[in-house]
């Protein structure tokens, strides 16, 4: 299961390599849900790619990711005060009686400050980082996608919730961040030969069963370095009763493992479609579902390095 990856979070990448329109109407109306309280979480990249915008869509764009982070530095800095207030009541106590409650709000509240204060460090740096492309299942990420056969980019959700699901589909199937070939035309065939989608990525992490039973969290990458074209499928849902917003999403589909990644530990590998397969991949015949797994037999096999994740 690729349950993480650092990916082209940068909308322009897409532009560039693949001459997308980007659908900035979806990209507003995600920043737009965030600010209104809405539990959406965005990679720190793709929020800085509007940093430097130049039209009115994208400059507005910008205003509102501005405007969350002011008000998500407020809240910390208010639970930080919050917190040394706790520590500081409870050490005072302590100098008079010694009581579990003041020790374990020394403790809890200490733990809590150092906490919030890494976040606050981490809101307020300019200095661009790796992780700050690096997604999770429920986090939205740019995905590419055709619509008559022009390649546009769109912000998704990494987990699908197929169409026509019920809204607690999430919650019963959590694991549908990924799609595994062996099961595309049963649990995956309304999008399966339908709605692809193409994720870039340039490297993903794998949690693996270490020998003494512990987890490890390992980090994958091409030798080569190139980046992986990640096979997608993604579904468009709509509330039938009209309470929720729209949710696009989509599912990295996994196939057997490549074997440097089973030699490891893990029995999953995402399917890394050849550059020259895209096109087709994103404009699917659904009668001919063998020309599709064809592009899946003819996919990229790079050497997988893999380290302990950071």
């Amino acid at each position: 299961m690729c349950y993480s990856a650092q990916i082209w979070a940068d909308y322009t990448r897409y532009v560039r390599k693949f001459g997308a329109t980007v659908d900035i109407a979806e990209f507003a109306r995600l920043y737009e849900q965030r600010n209104r309280g809405e539990k959406i979480r965005t990679p720190r990249a793709m929020d800085a790619a509007f940093a430097g915008a130049t039209t009115p869509e994208t400059h507005g764009i910008s205003k509102l990711i501005a405007s969350w982070n002011e008000t998500q530095e407020a809240e910390l800095q208010q639970e930080l005060f919050r917190q040394k207030k706790r520590v500081a009541d409870a050490q005072r106590a302590l100098q008079e009686r010694v009581t579990k409650k003041a020790r374990e709000d020394v403790r809890i509240g200490g733990n809590k400050v150092a906490q919030l204060t890494a976040r606050l460090k981490d809101l307020q740096r300019s200095r661009p980082v790796p992780e700050d492309s690096r997604i999770f299942p429920q986090m939205h990420a740019p995905v590419l996608v055709s619509e008559g056969g022009r390649p546009v980019v769109r912000p998704m959700r990494y987990q699908c919730r197929p169409a026509g699901k019920p809204a607690d589909h999430d919650r019963r199937y959590p694991g549908t961040y990924n799609a595994r070939r062996d099961n595309l035309e049963g649990f995956w065939r309304g999008q399966f030969g339908h709605s692809h989608g193409l994720m870039v990525a340039e490297t993903f992490y794998e949690n693996v069963r270490g020998d003494d039973g512990t987890n490890r969290v390992l980090q994958f990458t091409p030798r080569t370095g190139e980046p992986m074209y990640v096979a997608c499928l993604v579904s468009r849902w709509s509330d039938p009763r009209g309470q929720e917003p729209d949710l696009w999403s989509f599912a990295a589909i996994t196939d057997e493992p490549e074997p440097e990644v089973a030699a490891v530990g893990h029995d999953r590998t995402i399917i890394n479609l050849r550059e020259q397969h895209i096109e087709t991949w994103l404009n699917p015949e659904p009668g001919n579902l063998e020309a599709i797994y064809a592009l899946f037999d003819d996919r990229q096999h790079p050497y997988y390095e893999h380290q302990e994740a950071a």
